[in-house]
């Protein structure tokens, strides 16, 4: 037994360290970051778990011998390492157009940030109580080509038949996996309950589909937006679209390609603007490397399966392919949201594309910057994921309130209080 407490404490030790500074390259990228995911995001569950396995060996002779003693040092090391990602989570970052500083700080400076409860209940794994979902309907057909959605929306009809908001939702999966079942369920439920109506939506994956695609699919699903929005109680002039890691690139990209003829071809006369747009660490800019060794845009699965062109030759292309390279004045309210520990795509790829917004845009940009997250932090109904998802409700809902009141957008206020921060002027 003391060998088995050895051999945990040094697992738990290694998986902390891993959470910590995650691998950001070679053959340990890929299980660094679920590695890292799972411990970040499920901190809580996993602090007990490893507890009680501990406790359980020790009790059963794994103290009999240096050897368990050591394990036992090492594995409270690393449950120590667990806990502080959890309060690392306190210490999560918003920051405002205009504003370059943290929105309320401590003393010494830190900003602050309120925990929400240690251990949450399931969000929206399935469909709460009081959420309807329409699955499976059909879109876009042609030929065999079959596209489908599906609405969350309240059980009880608006009053007096008002319409209520829409929002889009685009999952993520490296534009070659990934399903409208899998990502982006706690915030449609959430706002479902709110009074939204939002649509997850299925597009092409790679290597069937070729850039760009990906993007047309999605803004065929705008145009048909328009036409059936009504049937579903949802406005048809008012469209906010949301989206994680290749989903937060075709988030930004819908948004920043309001009308653009050459990503709707067939239908270049269709209204394809929305409202605002929250990408979750995405990638914004395929051609210049900053956050990476090499540019996004020269790795495999975008030259070999999603834009299927050589990097070197075709840079226009990728370019073409980037968020970054379509900001313009006329950009609608962008929220952006990235976890600072993210090992698949960095946060100064958030940072970047911020900054560039806040240059050119005349709308609010909004920056969250998640302490300690993980890429696909939100996935997990946690209490990181709960927090999250009510900054995200009230700035939306305020993008709405000042459509309905047909003024500009006053998002700072609602983000701040979302998340307990004083308003700011």
């Amino acid at each position: 037994m003391p060998y088995v407490l050895l051999a945990l404490g040094i697992l738990f030790a290694l998986t902390a360290v891993n959470a910590h500074a995650p691998r950001r390259g070679g053959l340990l990228l890929v299980p660094g970051f679920f590695f890292g995911w799972l411990t970040i995001e499920m901190a809580p569950h996993v602090l007990v778990t490893w507890a009680i396995a501990t406790s359980l060996v020790a009790g059963f002779g794994g103290l009999d011998g240096w050897a368990g003693w050591t394990g036992l040092v090492l594995a409270l090391a690393g449950m120590a390492g667990v806990a502080a990602t959890i309060a690392a989570s306190r210490r999560t970052v918003v920051t405002l157009r205009e504003c370059g500083t943290p929105l309320d700080l401590d003393p010494e400076g830190a900003p602050r940030f309120p925990l929400a409860p240690l251990f949450v209940p399931p969000l929206c794994l399935i469909p709460r109580k009081g959420v309807r979902v329409d699955r499976n309907v059909l879109y876009r057909e042609e030929g065999r080509l079959r596209l489908k959605l599906d609405v969350y929306r309240p059980v009880a009809d608006a009053a007096d038949g008002v319409l209520r908001p829409g929002l889009m939702q685009i999952h993520g999966g490296a534009w070659v996996i990934g399903d409208k079942r899998e990502q982006g369920l706690p915030l449609l439920n959430h706002m479902a309950l709110q009074g939204w109506v939002g649509f997850n939506v299925n597009y092409r994956l790679s290597p069937r589909a070729t850039w760009p695609e990906h993007l047309i699919d999605l803004k065929h699903f705008l145009a048909w937006y328009k036409e059936h929005a009504e049937e579903y109680g949802a406005d048809p002039d008012f469209l906010c679209v949301t989206g994680g890691s290749a989903g937060g690139h075709l988030t930004a990209l819908v948004a920043l390609t309001a009308n653009e003829p050459e990503f709707q071809p067939g239908f270049e006369d269709v209204d394809t603007s929305v409202r605002g747009a929250v990408p979750f660490y995405g990638v914004y800019n395929l051609v210049e490397a900053g956050p990476w060794p090499a540019p996004m845009g020269s790795n495999r699965i975008m030259e070999k399966m999603v834009i299927k062109r050589p990097f070197a030759e075709n840079r226009e292309v990728y370019a073409n392919a980037s968020p970054v390279t379509h900001i313009s004045e006329d950009a609608p309210p962008f929220f952006v949201i990235h976890g600072s520990r993210d090992s698949l795509i960095p946060v100064a790829e958030a940072r970047r594309f911020v900054e560039r917004l806040r240059e050119v845009s005349a709308s609010p940009v909004v920056y969250a910057e998640m302490q300690g997250a993980q890429h696909a932090f939100d996935v997990f109904p946690s209490y990181r994921t709960a927090r999250v998802i009510e900054g995200v409700e009230r700035y939306l809902t305020g993008l709405h309130r000042q459509y309905r009141q047909g003024t500009g957008p006053d998002v700072p206020d609602e983000v701040a209080r979302s998340l307990g921060e004083p308003s700011v002027g």
